[in-house]
């Protein structure tokens, strides 16, 4: 059960990954083109998925599986989770009063946005614990990463790699720092924006 609690873990923070460069790179994109929240929060969802799909496919076309058949893998393992991620992850966003306005210029942003992944991630964890349990999910990628002795109930003989990937990716502790230093690295520098946005404030006037 222990395996499994980490896999999933794994297995969210990879998802999470995915998600945060998609959504950030698809705010870049919209924030540069000048759109509004409509059309600059669906490319990012999208890019989310695209993101998070390559991510997962790239360990597995290293195993040596062609990239069709690895796309149908990926979709099927990533599929739940970054939907489940990015429903929660922008209903957070939208809950936040100004938090879709800010820009990314605006420490509300990335104040909303780490409250947005940590509780997406609170919501697609127990996801893929659900799925892994099952034999689906991450599990039928693990395999192909040297993970198959974790793989437990699913019967995937007939997808059975002939080598597998040396490459299992980054461990999800550095994946956790990564993001979080690329948060608070965004918080750090917005905070500095708005500091000298900001009027100064007028002298109090001496002798009254």
């Amino acid at each position: 059960m222990r395996r499994f609690d980490a896999m999933a873990a794994s297995a969210t923070l990879h998802c999470l990954t995915g998600c945060a460069i998609g959504e950030i790179v698809g705010l870049l994109i919209g924030t540069q083109q000048g759109w509004s929240n409509l059309p600059t929060t669906v490319l990012s969802i999208a890019l989310a998925f695209v993101f998070g799909y390559s991510l997962s496919s790239l360990p597995v076309v290293l195993a040596g599986i062609d990239l069709g058949s690895a796309l149908k893998l990926v979709l099927a393992a990533d599929t739940l989770s970054i939907a489940t991620m990015e429903i929660v992850d922008n209903a957070v966003m939208l809950s936040v009063p100004g938090a879709m306005d800010a820009g990314l210029d605006r420490p509300l942003f990335w104040l909303s946005m780490m409250l947005s992944f940590v509780v997406a991630f609170a919501a697609a964890y127990p996801v893929n614990r659900y799925l892994m349990n099952r034999g689906k999910g991450h599990v039928l990628t693990h395999e192909y990463m040297g993970h198959d002795e974790h793989a437990g109930h699913g019967d995937h003989d007939e997808h059975a790699p002939q080598r597998r990937s040396s490459w299992t990716g980054p461990q999800p502790t550095t994946l956790a720092v990564g993001i979080a230093a690329f948060m608070l690295g965004g918080l750090v520098v917005a905070t500095g924006i708005q500091m000298e946005d900001s009027p100064p404030t007028p002298p109090h006037s001496l002798g009254r």
